[in-house]
């Protein structure tokens, strides 16, 4: 396949930009940078680069000549308080690229869109085991994330295959959830999050790229898909993990009230928020998960 990628030098599209070319697939890049460079990478992949600006609704002639498939995994992270204008900013970075890479699609009839997404989208669940066909959830997240999806909807109408990947805490070396935790657990100030009874869907970084690779490859999978293990964990069992990896205690216990004090009401979205999301679209697929084990994927990303 010919495959362009907008968010590829993120966390999760450097991995897949890599995994793709190993694979045999031809790579592309959606940069915002104005040079394009092009050649051939290691493995044999084509590595060209094409200029966008989502704002002005603009894309580099020929970045889609051929193209089989779309893979947009763009958007500021989440993971800080909200204000008004930081809500703004992560509305921005997510609903307008979408729309005007789905109108693209729809324009030079790619067969494929694949688009990042949330758990979020589920909101608070509590205890109950959430897959792909349950309702949206409540409050500020889970109303981004039906907008970010919405705005796939031009290449749907078009007769695109619009597959939405709705992600959990990926745990990976370099950054994302693990980043700010690490440093914690190694002093032993570690610990779990309010009553550390909700559940939290993770998936080491190897499946979440995997997965979405599994996803482009198979035409049969459009709609929601849920990225996550098949064993969401509590923070409590989360907390002793990873207590157990950095082989240091984890005594600390965060009142929910703290929290809401440092990120405002992100806390109850984005830590205190409990959802049992488990990967009903995957595991049906026949999609076969390397980390099930949340010890073991701890470890790997420790």
């Amino acid at each position: 396949m010919r495959v362009l990628i907008a968010g590829a030098s993120g966390l999760i599209g450097t991995p897949l930009v890599a995994e793709l070319g190993q694979a045999g697939h031809e790579v592309r890049r959606l940069v915002r940078r104005s040079a394009r460079g092009s050649g051939w990478r290691g493995d044999g992949a084509r590595d060209a680069r094409f200029r966008w600006d989502p704002p002005a609704g603009r894309i580099e002639d020929g970045a889609f000549d051929g193209v089989d498939a779309v893979i947009n995994l763009g958007g500021y992270s989440i993971g800080m308080r909200w204000s008004a204008a930081r809500k703004q900013m992560l509305i921005d970075s997510r609903v307008e690229p979408t729309d005007v890479l789905a109108e693209a699609v729809a324009e030079h009839r790619v067969p494929t869109l694949v688009n990042a997404s949330a758990v979020g989208y589920y909101g608070d669940t509590g205890d109950t085991v959430t897959d792909e066909s349950s309702a949206p959830g409540t409050g500020f997240l889970a109303g981004l994330c039906e907008r970010w999806e919405a705005a796939t909807a031009p290449a749907a109408r078009a007769g695109a295959r619009v597959a939405i990947v709705r992600t959990g805490l990926v745990l990976a070396r370099a950054g994302g959830f693990l980043g700010p935790l690490k440093p914690l657990f190694r002093l032993g100030l570690g610990g779990r999050i309010g009553d550390g009874h909700q559940f939290m869907p993770w998936i080491s970084l190897r499946d979440e790229v995997a997965a979405i690779r599994f996803v482009a490859e198979h035409p049969t999978l459009s709609g929601p898909v849920n990225l996550c293990a098949p064993e969401p964990a509590t923070n409590a069992e989360f907390t002793r993990a990873l207590a157990r990896v950095a082989h240091r205690p984890a005594p600390v216990r965060v009142p929910a009230m703290v929290l809401r004090a440092v990120l405002g009401d992100a806390a109850d979205e984005l830590a205190l928020v409990s959802a049992r999301v488990v990967p009903g679209v995957l595991t049906e697929a026949g999609f076969s998960f390397s980390d099930t084990e949340l010890d073991r994927a701890l470890a790997a990303a420790w």
